[in-house]
């Protein structure tokens, strides 16, 4: 009662702040009402009016609600005729505290908090009875009762004392009510404990206001939801904590900000005009791993990313991330280079195939206890992980039929899900970087990829980059990697060894310089930068008309130029420069020599990542079905070994008309009704 008596003057201090810097909001309010059911006010604004007031809001946030709508209401604003204006005040942005969810004690039990995290579920929308009207069955004797958690449902009639009150449910007042959980930002986990999850209790105008995967900052109320057991052991004793949600904003940034200061900031523009920062960057990368120079300059430029929010005439949004896909030998520290890199850049997860679903990596509908039974979405990997990089270990491993939701994953930053009668896009905006290990142990430079993997090469065409990594024999190279594996174990057995190394990047600070880069700047295309690429699309083009094979396609140089891009970002820089293009087209030659060149030819042929087999061998194989189709028109069956001997006038060894022809039959284009004998499948 103390409170009661006291609301009425802070009602008309609320009242003051509102007619003094809210009147053209709330007249906004009015007009738009019940389109709009909330009037937002800022909490800077409130605690610059009463710093008294803004204390109470915090601390007693439940009275100071009450008092500003009550205030709202004695302004006798005139709404349209026939509507009651029942408005609701929702305050944001309290000062940052940088609290963890995980952290969030009984201290601040019925206080407003502000926290950050990112949805992974959100149930479906239910209604909760604000007002009910009750009807006795027995007098007729009608009752309105509003609802709370503190008001108990009645049962017994006043007038007749009977039991025989029944719900109108028509006559009643009916509120949207909807239950969501909240995780920990993933860049804000630390020691690699699971990050902490929270409830939220979101209602009327705040119902789908979020999606599982979107990153928010909420406004809201701690409270907690007593025991739903009846048992009266320990387990009663247990209560469930929750937020009421006051107010939801929508974080924007894809790249999570890491707490940059003024200090930070001047050495990170100072280390952007070193002479050696990309050399300096590189080394800093995984520098416990020996080698692999290209592998680690593509994954800075991975780290950096090209530039965002562009969009294509007619509005088509162009991709900024880049793939990168790491095959090869294994041993050869693939899973290393992806836990360095997830652990490196803020926003990451790593998973390995072996032990990841599609839903896990994508998005999940479920049955689920926030809808009491009903269907939910459940966010994977991919989206909780968007704006970041997820780290894809044993990529080859992923079941063929879960491996399909990445395409568009990949190529536009989005997935679908149409389950369970819940259809919905996320935005999973990720880079991805993966490793797969050779079927049969080890890399083989003489077959195709797509022979080696279990990767269809419509996947396999999305990787921007795509490098083999083998194990090679060599002495020198030998004696310099035992060298540096025994180096580093003996310095990390002894501390008093260790001694710095000047040249590489401290890896917090490396976060940093990363996140600012991503944050600010925005490089653009220089003249001279556009010619090179497209000099060198140009090039490889006719090189291609000579063969007919297709050395790159159109694909490769929007890679190109997300490449250059990140190399400018790298650099701090607003504009992409010729060394930045050079840089893109070295990694692109450095892939195209180790898995995009025909063997046989001993030209570029992107058909090799993009169909599985260079252009010579899919013209081979329709010689192969030509000279079958031709027999055929005569003959019910042809000879294998005719077709072998005709192959050879076309330049066919007989081995590799073999093996073709083997291939065919597996693939079921050709039809071997006996030993010896084939003909077209589609002619049987």
């Amino acid at each position: 009662m103390a409170e009661e008596l006291n609301l009425e003057p802070v009602i008309k201090e609320i009242q003051d702040f509102f007619e003094s810097n809210y009147k053209k909001k709330i007249y906004s309010l009015v007009s738009r009402y019940p389109t709009q059911k909330s009037l937002s006010v800022d909490y800077e604004d409130f605690e610059k009016f009463s710093p008294e007031l803004a204390d109470q809001l915090i601390e007693k946030p439940d009275m100071i609600l009450k008092a500003a709508v009550k205030a709202l209401l004695d302004m006798n604003l005139a709404v349209a005729p026939g509507i009651e204006f029942k408005p609701h005040v929702r305050f944001f942005n309290l000062p940052e505290s940088g609290m963890l969810i995980e952290s969030m004690g009984s201290k601040y039990l019925g206080k407003l908090i502000n926290i950050k995290g990112v949805v992974t579920k959100r149930a479906e929308i239910k209604h909760r009875v604000k007002i009910a009207v009750y009807k006795c069955d027995v007098c007729d004797a009608i009752y309105k009762v509003p609802l709370s958690s503190s008001i108990s449902i009645p049962t017994f009639c006043d007038a007749c004392k009977r039991k025989a009150l029944k719900l109108i449910e028509e006559d009643s007042e009916f509120l949207d009510v909807q239950r969501a959980e909240i995780q920990e930002l993933l860049e804000r986990v630390k020691g690699g404990t699971p990050p902490a999850r929270l409830e939220l209790w979101m209602e009327d105008d705040l119902v789908n206001s979020t999606i599982p995967g979107n990153t928010v900052e909420i406004t809201g109320v701690l409270r907690l939801r007593p025991p739903s057991t009846f048992s009266k052991n320990a387990t009663s004793l247990i209560y469930t904590r929750y937020l009421d949600v006051i107010y939801v904003k929508g974080i924007q940034q894809d790249f999570e900000e890491l707490e940059i200061t003024e200090d930070d900031k001047k050495k990170i523009l100072e280390f952007s005009k070193d002479s050696k920062l990309f050399e300096k960057v590189v080394k800093s990368i995984a520098p416990g791993i020996y080698g692999h120079d290209e592998i680690k300059q593509a994954i800075a430029l991975q780290l950096f990313g090209g530039t965002k929010g562009k969009e294509m005439v007619g509005g088509a949004k162009i991709r900024d991330n880049i793939h990168i896909l790491l095959i090869g030998d294994p041993g050869a520290a693939k899973s290393r280079l992806l836990q360095y890199v997830v652990d490196l850049a803020p926003k990451s997860l790593y998973v390995s195939g072996k032990s990841v679903s599609g839903v896990g990596l994508t998005v999940s509908v479920e049955k689920d206890e926030l809808s009491d039974g009903g269907w939910t979405l459940k966010a994977g990997a991919l989206v909780l992980a968007s704006g970041g990089i997820v780290g894809v270990d044993e990529f080859d491993k992923i079941d063929k039929d879960e491996r399909s939701s990445l395409h568009e994953v990949m190529e536009s930053g989005t997935i679908s899900v149409a389950k369970a009668g819940i259809v919905a896009r996320l935005k999973s905006k990720t880079s991805i970087l993966a490793a797969a290990n050779p079927k049969y142990g080890r890399f083989d430079p003489n077959k195709f990829p797509a022979e080696q993997f279990n990767i269809p090469p419509t996947l396999l065409s999305r990787f921007d980059l795509i490098f083999p990594i083998m194990d090679i024999l060599d002495e020198t190279r030998d004696r310099e990697l035992a060298e540096k594996i025994l180096s580093s174990h003996k310095l990390s057995a002894d501390d008093t060894q260790v001694i710095a190394d000047e040249s590489l990047v401290q890896r917090e600070f490396l976060k940093k310089y990363i996140a600012y880069s991503r944050q600010h700047i925005r490089p653009i295309l220089t003249e001279e930068a556009s010619n090179k690429i497209k000099d060198y699309y140009s090039k490889m083009r006719k090189m291609g008309k000579k063969t007919g094979a297709i050395p790159i396609t159109p694909r490769q140089i929007e890679g190109l130029v997300r490449m250059a891009e990140a190399g400018a970002k790298l650099r701090l820089s607003d504009k992409v420069m010729l060394k930045d293009s050079d840089l893109a087209i070295s990694l692109m030659e450095w892939m195209m020599q180790k898995i995009g060149m025909d063997q046989e030819t001993g030209v570029y042929d992107i058909d090799i990542l993009a169909t599985g087999k260079p252009k010579s061998q899919i013209d081979k194989i329709q010689i192969i079905l030509k000279i079958v189709e031709e027999i055929n028109k005569t003959n019910e069956m042809a000879e294998i070994k005719e077709v072998i001997e005709r192959a050879s006038e076309f330049d066919i060894d007989k081995d590799l008309a073999k093996r073709l022809i083997e291939e065919l039959i597996y693939k079921g284009e050709l039809y071997k009704p006996k030993t010896g004998y084939v003909k077209i499948a589609d002619q049987f």
